[in-house]
């Protein structure tokens, strides 16, 4: 019998779906603690490792309570109407997300980490106000790489599946890594790096957009991705990210 790429690949990714479950009914050891049995991130140590923060309300970044936005953002208004972390990219998480994203890639991360990303949801309003839910691209190079855009899959997490488009923010120039740049050079870098689908830019008009990201390190990308939105009509863009670094 012949079967075909397309069966092929529905096949596996029945496959798949069918071993997540068995493996979700099995007892499961805690990631940070290491206790039995857990979820891959058992309850107490979200509760240790994710404390409440006051945060800036256009950048994420924590500032001291009854301030609603940072100086930075004061003195240069960044392209995002407002911005939410989930928790800070530090111990254990910025290990954790780094299982998640990095070779050799582990997506089934996707869903504990998409748990923190919705609670985080629940606390921002706009997050269900959006009318679009756009997570930020990858290059097809790093896709190519990675086999999955680790922001669509944590976007999947939120109970806005039926909001997401994932085809209308494009990344249309592959920029390098850029852990150990400066704000200012992560801008050059990206700069032209996203565009919207022509075809698809009037779907943008005059919505209220949520951009959705992993990671939000000085801001850069989420600053150029919602330029790009806004430059083909988007009337607000906000983002939500799973971690901040300080």
């Amino acid at each position: 019998m012949h079967i075909t790429s397309e069966n092929g690949n529905s096949a596996l990714q029945r496959l798949r779906r069918h071993l997540r479950h068995i493996f979700s009914l099995l007892p499961s050891q805690c990631a940070v603690c290491h206790g039995w049995p857990a979820a891959r991130i058992c309850m107490a140590c979200v509760g240790r490792f994710v404390p409440l923060r006051h945060r800036c309300r256009t950048c994420a970044l924590p500032v001291a309570a009854g301030v609603s936005q940072c100086g930075e953002c004061l003195l240069h208004p960044p392209a995002l109407d407002a911005c939410c972390a989930a928790l800070d990219y530090a111990y254990p998480w910025a290990d954790l997300i780094a299982q998640f994203k990095f070779p050799p890639c582990d997506p089934g991360w996707a869903a504990d980490l998409g748990r923190l990303l919705t609670c985080a949801a629940q606390a921002a309003p706009f997050v269900h106000e959006a009318e679009l839910v756009i997570p930020v691209p990858l290059s097809l190079e790093r896709l190519t790489e990675r086999g999955f855009n680790q922001s669509l899959l944590l976007a999947r997490q939120l109970n806005t599946r039926d909001k997401i488009r994932s085809d209308l923010l494009l990344r249309v120039i592959h920029s390098p890594a850029q852990s150990q740049l400066s704000r200012a050079q992560r801008l050059r870098n990206l700069r032209a790096s996203f565009a919207v689908d022509p075809l698809r830019a009037h779907q943008l008009r005059g919505r209220r957009v949520l951009l959705v990201d992993d990671v939000m390190t000085t801001g850069a990308t989420l600053h150029t991705a919602a330029l790009a939105l806004r430059r083909a009509g988007a009337a607000e863009v906000r983002a939500l990210v799973l971690a901040r670094t300080a």
